[in-house]
């Protein structure tokens, strides 16, 4: 085989640069380009693929790639359990994932409002939030927050209202908003209203009825919702302000006697029940339930959420189940749903400085 020339004293001499590029595996020479041509070639490629179209979806990575979770801070049973059960199942679809509902029930919703916080900022976990732990405990003198809600979590969007409802005992003698307002100022202090605990919406929907209608009425507070029931409906306590779902069951059984609606309109399972604000104006108590997930969401998986919520809210069969089950949808996107929050805080912050309102 021929060799390299070698010079006189012995050393190889260098080829000539057309052999070099065909002895390194080469093909076509590179006309004089070296390191330059090297240069250009490369910046030709990067410009051509500037110039290319972006890959197609499937070929990116997508949101959601498994498992969604939405952690609920309360027992199974109540008004937010409910509404975390009626969005995953459409949730499922519009995702094409599984959704999992986990209860972390506990210090009024924060519990598991926390462990949304530290989940990894991927849309794959949210938090189930209510009005309470949103727009009134952050702003209840004394209350313990284990997280700033503003600065951990970004509100994802609305999903549902939750109808307020004002209840007595059956054989309660009270008939109309009117006749317990006219009770009440015939006697200060003399009528009871129950609640779930200091600044809970049974709470603040009682002091705002006493602001308005210009009484003074006793609050009893409770551990829980079940007890209170068990003392309305035995008469042992005047009256309740609650979540309209929660009662249904025993509004149909005749356990409690629906007085009046709280929010703007009545529901349609009961549409010839007065509202509050027919006698008191300015009553309105609406609670609503949304999503909300760690800080620093990205874009991606935000607008992915945003495209399912709107997806399921607009649903036929989604709307006709929420009503059903006492609530009403309430559709808002992220920014639409921060701004409810911004709004009620400061409406309910007002009440809560005007009552003198403290955590327990």
């Amino acid at each position: 085989m021929r060799g390299r020339p070698r010079a006189r004293h012995g050393l190889p001499l260098p080829l000539p640069r057309e052999r070099l590029h065909r002895a390194r595996g080469g093909g076509l020479p590179l006309h004089g380009r070296g390191l330059d041509g090297v240069t250009a070639l490369t910046r030709r490629l990067a410009i051509g693929a500037l110039a290319a179209p972006a890959l197609p979806r499937a070929a990116r990575a997508a949101f959601p790639d498994h498992d969604v979770r939405l952690l609920v801070g309360f027992s199974a049973g109540g008004a937010v359990d409910l509404v975390a059960r009626l969005v995953a199942e459409p949730l499922r679809a519009a995702l094409g994932q599984n959704v999992v509902v986990e209860n972390q029930a506990g210090a009024s919703g924060l519990i598991a409002a926390e462990a949304a916080a530290r989940a990894a900022p991927d849309g794959h976990t949210l938090y189930v939030a209510a009005m309470s732990a949103y727009a009134v405990l952050p702003q209840l003198p004394g209350q313990r927050m284990p997280l700033d809600m503003d600065r951990d979590l970004v509100p994802v969007g609305n999903v549902a209202g939750v109808l307020n409802a004002l209840v007595v005992a059956p054989g309660s003698p009270f008939r109309t908003v009117g006749a317990l307002v006219a009770a009440a100022r015939a006697a200060p202090e003399r009528l009871t209203y129950a609640s779930t605990g200091n600044g809970t919406s049974q709470h603040l929907a009682g002091e705002l009825f006493s602001r308005l209608a210009g009484v003074r009425m006793t609050h009893v507070p409770y551990r829980g919702g079940s007890n209170a029931i068990v003392d309305i409906a035995a008469g042992r306590v005047d009256m309740m302000f609650g979540n309209f779902p929660e009662f249904i069951g025993q509004i149909r059984d005749g356990g409690l006697r629906l007085l009046a609606f709280g929010g703007t309109q009545a529901s349609p399972l009961f549409p010839d029940v007065p509202l509050v604000r027919d006698t008191l104006p300015g009553f309105e108590v609406t609670s609503w339930i949304g999503l909300a997930g760690p800080a620093g969401l990205p874009a991606p998986a935000l607008a992915a959420w945003d495209a399912a919520l709107a997806r399921v809210t607009a649903a036929p069969g989604f709307r006709r189940r929420i009503a059903e089950s006492g609530l009403e949808v309430l559709a808002q996107d992220g920014a639409a749903f921060r701004a409810t929050i911004a709004a009620d805080r400061r409406r309910w912050g007002e009440v809560i400085q005007g009552a003198g309102i403290r955590a327990e």
